[in-house]
């Protein structure tokens, strides 16, 4: 198989369902939501494709309904982590061995499942655990994860493609890549059920094997990944599944001398915390571990005064409020010209008041509950830190209720200090804070990029073309994902390789071949064919 010479199906971006009222998949998938919401399911560790349990349970619950259980998983210890190592490595040999073919025939199973049988499971999953409504459940569980599977593969193939351009004659130049020597760690948030499906695998299509930790708080969805990815013919061992907490799972892992990588989204304490974990271990690792990782942000929209209200309204409502403002992109801070405040504010307000909000079965809900009671805690924290103050009055919502599910209204903060508290530290729940200005745009530009140490996604409107460049130079280094005239969520795998910089990551860009190169270690060959028999030089002859 390694001499066929062959080309990957060339990518294309995976079609949205519109999930319309009436649609054939709209009720497939609602008969998947009450099937699954009726039961209550026992969630394994699974080492080298076997299930353990440790009777150490953690609950799988459905946020707009926290008393509602949906599963059970078994959380890992530091026996299990040792038991992972060990049947990673034992996995890995015949894993990079296989050839590049094979796992890439193996990857579009996975999308081609993905995107037929276990489309409406992993969406329901999607929704009922990590209360994401219907189409931010497509777009996430389903979409983004089957671009990833096939993305890959064809960057896969560009990558080992890349040979030196020029062998001269009597030799021959060329370039193996090779997975790492060890395990790569992955470690995966409750946001994006496609995150927690290319953390584990793209490092692994690369010919490596993995360690998968998924938050707490959406094991459920990452359970059936893993049947999914067995159900394609993964080998077992490539990819261990290991719930469990952070510390109890993450330090014997960090510990460990065959620890090749870290692949990681989550926060940017926790990831920080890892990092100075890693270079207090450096001297007993095998390898320098390859360490990627997506953190924070404090995501911005800053309108120039020829915005059109109407679209930066729209804008700020998707961009504040899908998926309660839960993800890593979502925008959070705003700044908006004093000279169109009022016609941005008449439109975005009345834009916000018409939101429905609710449980993610009945469909035509906008926006859901937040995650779980942390998180809930932590947000309405922030709504009454400015309820009190004089620095700040709340527009919209403010409201919260958790007696039966994590509610929080669609917030809206006005303030008069471009340096409240709202406006830099991350909030990660449904709240926009907006500053009016009444300065150049030079001045707004500079500020909105000194005020926050993020640097993953911003937009900015403007129908000025000197005012987008300008933004352009001052704003270079404020985000990684940069948009004009769009809200700073949504980017597309094949289209906008997601990842930041400064506090908000390494910027290794997943969605792209930049990502892949992080989890193989190159090694040049050059072959002599006529070796030469003597050690002498034409320099060294006699006069």
């Amino acid at each position: 198989m390694n001499n066929t010479i062959v080309n990957v199906p060339t990518a294309v971006n995976e079609a949205i369902r519109e999930y319309r009222s009436g649609s054939p998949e709209r009720f497939s998938l609602q008969a998947k939501l009450n099937e699954m919401s009726g039961n209550n399911i026992d969630i394994p560790i699974i080492i080298g494709g076997k299930e353990i349990r440790t009777g150490n349970l953690g609950k799988c619950v459905k946020p707009s309904d926290h008393r509602h259980i949906l599963g059970s998983y078994h959380k890992a210890g530091e026996k299990e982590v040792q038991m992972a190592i060990d049947s990673a490595l034992s996995a890995a040999k015949s894993w990079a061995e296989m050839p590049w073919q094979s796992r890439v025939a193996i990857f579009k199973r996975m999308a081609e499942l993905l995107a037929g049988p276990y489309r409406d499971i992993l969406n329901a999953a999607t929704m009922l655990n990590q209360s994401k409504n219907v189409y931010q459940a497509e777009i996430d569980a389903a979409c983004e994860l089957i671009d990833f599977f096939n993305f890959n593969c064809q960057y896969m193939q560009e990558i080992y493609q890349q040979q030196p351009p020029y062998s001269p004659k009597g030799m021959w130049n060329m370039v193996q890549y090779r997975p790492l020597e060890g395990f790569v760690f992955a470690v995966t948030p409750f946001n994006f059920t496609s995150i927690a499906g290319n953390l584990p695998t793209a490092p692994a299509l690369m010919g490596n094997v993995v360690l998968w930790k998924p938050a707490s708080s959406s094991v459920y969805s990452g359970y059936y990944l893993m049947q999914m990815f067995k159900e394609a013919g993964l080998p077992d061992g490539v990819i261990n599944f290991l719930p469990g907490s952070g510390g109890q799972v993450g330090n014997p892992v960090l510990d460990s001398e065959h620890l090749a990588g870290i692949h990681f989204t989550g926060s940017t304490a926790v990831f920080q915390g890892m990092w100075g974990k890693i270079g207090s271990n450096i001297s007993k690792y095998k390898t320098y571990p390859r360490i990627v990782g997506e953190t924070g942000g404090k995501d911005f929209i800053i309108a120039h005064e020829s915005a059109n209200p109407e679209e930066l309204a729209t804008a700020m409502v998707r961009g504040a409020f899908e998926y309660q403002g839960q993800k890593c992109s979502a925008a959070s801070r705003c700044y908006i010209p004093k000279s169109i405040w009022n016609d941005v504010k008449q439109s975005y307000v009345a834009k916000v008041e018409s939101i429905k909000m609710g449980d993610v079965d009945h469909f035509p809900n906008f926006m859901n509950a937040v995650i779980d009671e942390a998180a809930f805690d932590s947000i309405v924290e922030f709504i009454n830190y400015a309820k009190s103050s004089d620095e700040a009055e709340i527009v919209s919502g403010g409201n919260f209720d958790k007696s039966k599910g994590y509610f929080i209204e669609p917030t809206t903060i006005v303030t008069t200090n471009p340096h409240f508290k709202t406006m830099e530290e991350e909030i990660f729940g449904p709240v926009l804070t907006i500053y009016v200005y009444d300065s150049s745009w030079e001045d707004v530009l500079e500020l909105a990029d000194k005020t926050s140490p993020y640097s993953l996604t911003g937009a900015v409107f403007s129908k000025d073309r000197y005012a987008i460049e300008l933004a352009h130079k001052i704003l270079i280094n404020a985000a990684g994902n940069f948009y004009i005239n769009d809200k700073p969520t949504g980017a597309v795998v094949g289209q906008q390789p997601f990842g930041g910089s400064r506090a908000s990551g390494t910027n290794d860009k997943a969605g792209s071949p930049l990502n892949l190169l992080r989890w193989v270690s190159q090694r040049t060959i050059k072959e002599t064919f006529l070796p030469p028999t003597e050690y002498e030089y034409p320099f060294m002859e006699e006069d």
